[in-house]
């Protein structure tokens, strides 16, 4: 008898669970986010040449951003390959632009500039695109304090951030 009702309770269990319905179970999927190199204009009036440290913290800044973008699991990050270098904003045709981030497969564009307008204050401005719907959903503008490693990778850190906050992975 007993050996009846252990049998008819695992027979329940069975057709209980195949008579719920099933629910989907869904990895979330990372967007393709193309970064363009961001331009950067120094119009602080220093005396003293800063063009390649700046050039080189620049290039470390937007590594950093597609880094912790990438290491969030929310984005993909693609690679853009424009007719010439830098691939930005402001060097290149907006249209090549765009043409150049929908041959890489990516459905978001990020780009974006600094300017150093002092010698302790920089302004920077980040901007998304979603390809698919040609429309502008990310515009922020960041400032940051001091021209050195430090402040560049805080601001790249404060950036990503807001980026991943933005949740443009919807």
């Amino acid at each position: 008898m007993r050996k009846r009702s252990v049998i008819a309770n695992v027979l329940g269990c069975v057709v209980l669970a195949l008579a719920m319905p099933a629910w989907p179970v869904r990895a979330a999927e990372s967007i393709a986010l193309a970064v363009a190199d961001f331009d950067y204009a120094d119009t602080s009036g220093e005396t003293s040449d800063q063009a390649n440290a700046h050039a080189a913290r620049l290039e470390r800044f937007v590594q950093s951003v597609r880094d912790e973008l990438a290491g969030s699991g929310s984005y993909r990050i693609v690679m853009l390959a424009c007719p010439k270098s830098p691939c930005s904003a402001r060097s290149t045709d907006p249209a090549t632009l765009i043409e150049a981030a929908q041959q890489s497969g990516a459905r978001l564009l990020l780009y974006g500039g600094v300017q150093k307008m002092s010698t302790l204050i920089q302004y920077g401005k980040a901007q998304v695109v979603d390809l698919e719907t040609d429309q502008l959903v990310f515009d922020r503008s960041i400032s940051f304090r001091g021209d050195d490693d430090a402040a560049w990778k805080r601001a790249a850190e404060f950036l990503a951030d807001e980026l991943k906050k933005a949740d443009l992975a919807k």
